[in-house]
């Protein structure tokens, strides 16, 4: 059964790219070099993992990582530090009334 990966590069101006892939250290590699100029990360090397996850199905890990790459800032370090109960919150509108 082939295995797909959705994972998070942090960049060395501290920005975050999401990504899918079914060979994750050949991409990781192909990030890291450089290889693919027009690339987001390729200005932004050096470049760290800092999330992965497995899929079987092709479909699921491309909606996840399209819903990830919606995500703020913040919402993606509580995924990378395994703080699962923030997710919740930080999916809420921060609406103050004036």
């Amino acid at each position: 059964m082939k295995t797909y990966y959705v994972y998070i590069l942090k960049c060395s101006d501290g920005t975050y790219y999401t990504g899918f892939t079914s060979n994750l250290e050949k991409r990781f590699l192909e990030h890291q070099t450089g290889k693919h100029k027009d690339s987001y990360t390729y200005s932004r090397r050096p470049l760290e993992l800092v999330f992965h996850a497995e899929f079987t199905d092709p479909t699921i890990a491309i909606k996840t990582e399209k819903q990830i790459k919606k995500w703020s800032k913040a919402k993606k370090e509580a995924l990378i530090n395994n703080e699962f109960e923030k997710l919740p919150n930080l999916s809420k509108k921060n609406f103050s009334s004036k």
